[in-house]
């Protein structure tokens, strides 16, 4: 059994991009949770390359800090002047000149290029002992793109540049996907005679391959399954093409996979997103990142989850989360907001118009309703009551509330931390939380309440609450006096014991 050639990935991503119009190297755009060059250098990964070098160019800056944190082992070789791709793969090779083997080049904006079509054109190079393999494709409309020009016999002839090529040549409709696999040492003999004497005045690459077959040396075409894979990006119109045509793969390998995808159309799901069966997705949905959702879990409509991981059987619906964490058969939305390090348990609850970010919230615990919980710990089955702030900035540093388990919290609080409010413990509505409440105890901090009679009718004369108190008071000059007046402990609403849950005492959030 021969020894395995080893491989090298060369991936040009030097170029400016100028139809891109944009300060973001064309390479750098994104797509569907990778960049171009990313998922070019995804789809290399399976061939297990000894060496992967990324020539740079236009933002080379930028695309070596992005390389640094997405593809650290790639090497990046400087192309200081971009005179074409034979120059740009030159480059490469004089840097890493112990390189034998297989050389595979590859453009960084072929987002859609499948890692098995890489692995097939290299194993059909290596198998037929080639001296250079093109991976060609039949495209409706070949329009900008450099045509297979082949022999009476079928044979790869030359490859040709839109611009260079005949009108015959231009109504061939193989065309070269700028995917070629090399053996090293033919490439290297064969770069250093490349000319420029073309259109461009550039270095091509495709002009080995005529050199190669004037030398007798074999070189082949291997045609791609799909020719959508071989699909560049030139613009911002090209982009959105691409990206649709990326959704529509990715979907259909979900739905394939036993989830549920209600409008795939509308549905738009990252490439390092992962998903169990019988998770169910509906429409104008966005999952990003590395989110992850589990078996029988709902998300959407309207949802949007970056790096957030939903448990099975939880239900996220019309909300934002970045970074948050769902636990099983625990319950978002509407319009709730989970920020970085919100951390739902199972069966807990947080609801419409609340904020949660840097929290824990305890097994069946609830978050109803219009409530902000930031730098907090709330424990196993408590309730959270409407319209309650964690006011947790001091405007130097960030302090944590806890809440324990089975607490019931009023409506309108503010709890202002560092503070705990204990097990069991309640608060009455209104209330701002200065001082721990003990377990079992309520909390009440809000000041008495004072009426001052007639103030409408002297303040505001003439206007309609003011017509409207008159008709009151005068409808209540002939109804029976009141069975008493309230005594001074129970003349604050919401005193200890009708906190307590008193009917209609208003203190505690409805759930």
């Amino acid at each position: 059994m021969s020894e395995p050639h080893p491989r090298t990935v060369v991936v040009l991503a030097a170029g400016e991009g100028k139809r891109m119009k944009s300060s973001l190297p064309k390479v750098l755009h994104p797509l569907l949770g990778r960049t171009l060059v990313g998922h070019v250098l995804n789809a290399a990964d399976p061939l297990d390359a000894a060496r992967t070098l990324v020539v740079v160019g236009h933002g080379a800056e930028q695309v070596r800090a992005h390389l640094a944190g997405t593809a650290p082992a790639a090497t990046a070789v400087h192309q200081a002047e971009q005179l074409g791709t034979g120059h740009a793969v030159r480059i490469a090779l004089e840097a890493a000149p112990e390189v034998t083997g297989t050389v595979v080049v590859l453009n960084g904006d072929v987002p859609l290029l499948r890692p098995e079509t890489v692995v097939e054109l290299v194993t059909a190079h290596e198998s037929e002992g080639a001296a250079a393999t093109v991976l060609a494709a039949e495209v409706p409309d070949p329009t900008g793109l450099g045509r297979i020009v082949r022999d009476a016999a079928g044979r790869l002839e030359q490859i040709v540049e839109q611009r260079d090529a005949s009108p015959d040549q231009l109504a061939v409709r193989e065309i070269n996907a700028g995917i070629y696999a090399f053996d090293a040492a033919r490439l290297r003999d064969v770069l250093g005679k490349l000319s420029t004497d073309n259109d461009q005045g550039e270095e091509y690459l495709t002009d080995v391959f005529k050199m190669l077959v004037s030398a007798g040396e074999p070189v082949g075409v291997h045609l791609a399954a799909d020719h959508t894979e071989t699909l560049g990006c030139n613009d911002r119109v090209e982009l959105a093409a691409l990206r649709r045509l990326l959704r529509d793969r990715v979907n259909e390998r979900w739905m394939r996979a036993g989830v549920s995808l209600l409008d795939p159309e509308t549905t738009w799901i990252d490439v390092t997103v992962a998903l169990d069966r019988d998770a169910v997705v509906d429409q104008n949905t966005q999952l990003c990142g590395g989110s992850v959702v589990g078996s029988g879990a709902v998300v959407g409509p309207d949802v949007t989850l970056i790096d957030t991981v939903v448990g099975p059987g939880a239900t996220v619906l019309r909300s934002h989360a970045v970074g948050a964490e769902v636990g099983p058969g625990a319950s978002v939305g509407p319009y709730a907001y989970l920020r970085p390090d919100a951390r739902l348990a199972e069966r807990s609850k947080v609801g419409t118009f609340v904020e949660v970010k840097n929290s824990e919230i305890g097994v069946g615990s609830k978050v109803p309703h219009l409530t902000y919980v930031g730098d907090a710990t709330i424990g196993e089955q408590s309730n959270i009551g409407a319209a309650s702030v964690f006011v947790n900035y001091d405007g130097v540093r960030k302090h944590r509330t806890v809440i324990g388990s089975h607490a019931r919290t009023g409506a309108d609080n503010m709890f202002v931390a560092p503070v705990r409010v204990g097990d069991g413990a309640y608060t009455a509505a209104g209330s701002v939380i200065i001082e721990d409440v003990p377990s079992g105890a309520m909390g009440v901090a809000r000041a008495r309440q004072r009426n001052i009679d007639g103030w409408v009718l002297k303040r505001r004369a003439g206007t309609a609450a003011a017509e409207a108190a008159e008709r009151a008071l005068r409808g209540a000059q002939g109804a029976p006096a009141a069975a008493s007046s309230a005594s001074e402990g129970e003349a604050i609403h919401g005193t200890a014991e009708s906190v307590g849950g008193a009917p209609g005492a208003g203190d505690t959030a409805t759930e």
